[in-house]
C-alpha cells in the first residue's frame, strides 16, 4: 500500500520534525494534532490541522479531537472491501495509511512524588491508543509507529519504495498493542495502589 497520507499526533517528538521532512519529501500528506502540528509547522513543513479533517473543532481542553469516523473510518477501512470503499466514498473519508502516535507520559507524570490524582488522571491517554489499536487492527493496509526509534527505517522504506513492507507492518502493530497493553498495566497498577492507600 503505497503511503499517501499520515496522522502524526505525538506527546514525545523525539525525530518528529526529520521523519515530517522525509514524508513530505515523499509526497506524503501529513495531518496532526495540537503540539505536534506547531512543531511540524514551524519547520515549515505543510499540515493538515486534524479539525479540518473533522469539521469538528478539539473540545473539552483537547479531550476531544480524534475521536471521530473522519478519522477512524479513514485508518479501519479495509482498502480492498467494496463496501467500505463506498462508505469512505459516500462519506468523504480520505485513506489515511500511517498512524504515528506516542502517549501521553503517565508513567512519568505518576513517577513525581507530589503528583496529585488528578494530574494522572488528566495524562490518560484516550484517543491515542484508540488510534493506534485501529492502525493495528488494519496493518494489512495501514503503517503504525509508537517508537521514535522505528522512524528511520520506516521512512526509508517509503523513500525506497513508496510503502512499507508487509513484514514490518505486522512487525509494528505487535508493538503497537505491546506499547497499548504495557500503558493500561501501568494505569491500573497505580489505580490499585490508589484504591488500597
Amino acid at each position: 500500500m503505497k503511503i499517501k497520507r499520515a496522522l502524526i499526533s505525538v506527546s514525545d517528538k523525539t525525530g518528529v520534525v526529520e521523519l515530517a521532512k522525509r514524508l513530505h519529501a515523499a509526497g506524503v500528506e501529513i495531518v496532526s494534532t495540537g503540539g505536534t502540528m506547531k512543531a511540524i509547522k514551524e519547520a515549515g513543513i505543510p499540515v493538515i490541522y486534524v479539525s479540518d479533517v473533522t469539521g469538528f473543532p478539539e473540545i473539552m481542553d483537547g479531550r476531544v479531537k480524534t475521536l471521530n469516523p473522519m478519522i477512524h473510518g479513514g485508518i479501519l477501512a479495509v482498502r480492498d472491501n467494496p463496501n467500505h470503499v463506498q462508505a469512505m466514498k459516500e462519506h468523504k473519508i480520505t485513506g489515511i495509511d500511517m498512524v504515528v502516535v506516542n502517549l501521553y507520559p503517565f508513567k512519568e507524570t505518576i513517577s513525581r512524588p507530589d503528583v496529585a490524582l488528578a494530574e494522572a488522571i488528566e495524562n490518560i491517554d484516550i484517543g491515542g491508543p484508540a488510534m493506534i489499536r485501529a492502525a493495528a487492527k488494519n496493518f494489512k493496509y495501514v503503517t503504525v509507529i509508537t517508537n521514535p526509534g522505528r522512524y528511520a527505517e520506516v521512512a526509508e522504506q517509503i523513500e525506497k519504495n513508496g510503502c512499507v513492507s508487509g513484514m514490518l507492518r505486522m512487525e509494528l502493530a505487535q508493538e503497537a498493542f505491546r506499547h497499548t497493553s504495557e500503558y493500561d498495566d501501568c494505569i491500573q497498577n497505580y489505580l490499585m495502589e490508589q484504591v488500597n492507600k
